[in-house]
């Protein structure tokens, strides 16, 4: 095999790549995912409430209120900043310190303190904000709490939902762009009849199918790699990360050539993808509901880059710890080479000869 035709066909490929639409919706979709999960669910599912306080006094609740434990607190400047924030849902209460505030209350009068509540904030919220506000006004005036309150945590602390989607946009990312995209090119090639001439060069099958696969493989690790960036999930590992996301393009871009040698046109590529996508995706349903019988997700072959990304995201864990599901993804990917071969060699014959079917290509892998 020649890695100069190889080269030549990844650059024809790339040259006609911005044209097709099917390029495009691989390399933005990702991102405009990421943006919608973590604009939606990152607010919808904020699992503290969020107080903004106008401090007019110089207080020293302003310091007590930096050290709240599970509220988060912002620091406004204007009154009417701060009802506007709270009247268009962006913090849950709002509070306005006035001047005097911090003697009037030693002193032991009871000066006006103005809270304002969102409308559409939670019942939950309303009270953590209340009870939070009322400590600190009981530390500035000297009084004693009436209750000591000691906060026990039962269980396991849970992931957000926003991190526990994170699987199923990678999988998008690097399937999309790293199966679908190198599958729909060869469909094409031989929907237009372009293979044929490929072939009639000195390129052969294998070339062909190595450079769509290379193809494959460069936008999965740009998509998978872009996205992790944008979701701030390198961890403290990032060569472990890339690695995951090196093994699930290359898997990615294999079972997507397979997808597309079998394949006899644009629809019958699409409604694979629907139907075999199932066996890719499936996986991601238990990170998002961890209840589940997680030994499932096992038999998914995705799993065994999905779950080394996941944990060196949220969990910090490096290569050392990954490596055994690293080492199965990347057996994997060597097991479908000669599944890929023959199935490239049955498609020189048939283009050789003008025939062929999705049953002979089944037949030959």
């Amino acid at each position: 095999m020649s890695w100069v035709n190889v080269g030549r066909i990844l650059g024809k490929d790339l040259r006609l790549g911005p044209r097709s639409p099917i390029l495009l919706f691989a390399l933005v979709m990702p991102f405009l995912i990421t943006l919608l999960v973590r604009g939606v669910f990152g607010g919808l599912f904020d699992s503290m409430p969020r107080l903004g306080i106008v401090d007019l006094d110089h207080s020293v609740l302003v310091a007590e209120a930096r050290e709240l434990e599970g509220i988060d607190v912002r620091f406004l400047d204007d009154p009417d900043e701060l009802r506007r924030r709270v009247e268009a849902g962006e913090l849950d209460a709002g509070l306005v310190l006035p001047e005097g505030f911090d003697v009037a209350l030693r002193a032991g009068e009871r000066p006006p303190l103005d809270l304002f509540v969102a409308g559409d904030s939670l019942a939950s919220e309303r009270l953590i904000v209340a009870i939070g506000t009322l400590e600190l006004v009981r530390q500035i005036a000297g009084e004693p709490a009436p209750v000591e309150v000691e906060v026990v945590d039962l269980g396991e602390g849970g992931l957000d939902l926003t991190t526990r989607l994170l699987p199923l946009i990678v999988i998008y990312a690097v399937a999309v762009a790293g199966g679908f995209v190198p599958g729909a090119s060869l469909v094409e090639e031989k929907e237009k009849g372009t293979i044929r001439a490929l072939l009639v060069t000195p390129a052969s099958m294998a070339e062909v199918l190595a450079a769509k696969g290379v193809l494959g493989v460069l936008l999965a690790l740009l998509t998978g790699v872009g996205v992790l960036a944008v979701n701030a999930a390198f961890g403290a590992h990032p060569v472990a990360l890339v690695v995951g996301v090196v093994v699930g393009a290359v898997m990615a871009a294999e079972l997507g050539l397979l997808v597309g040698i079998w394949a006899k046109d644009t629809n019958t590529l699409f409604a694979a993808w629907k139907t075999g996508g199932i066996v890719l995706f499936f996986p991601v349903v238990f990170p998002i509901w961890p209840e589940l019988p997680q030994w499932i997700a096992r038999l998914g072959p995705s799993f065994y880059f999905l779950e080394p990304i996941f944990r060196v995201a949220t969990e910090n864990a490096g290569l050392v710890e990954v490596w055994p599901e690293l080492a199965i993804g990347g057996g994997i990917c060597v097991a479908l080479l000669p599944v890929l071969a023959a199935a490239g060699r049955w498609l020189e014959r048939s283009m050789a000869s003008g025939t062929g079917t999705p049953e002979e290509a089944g037949a030959a892998v």
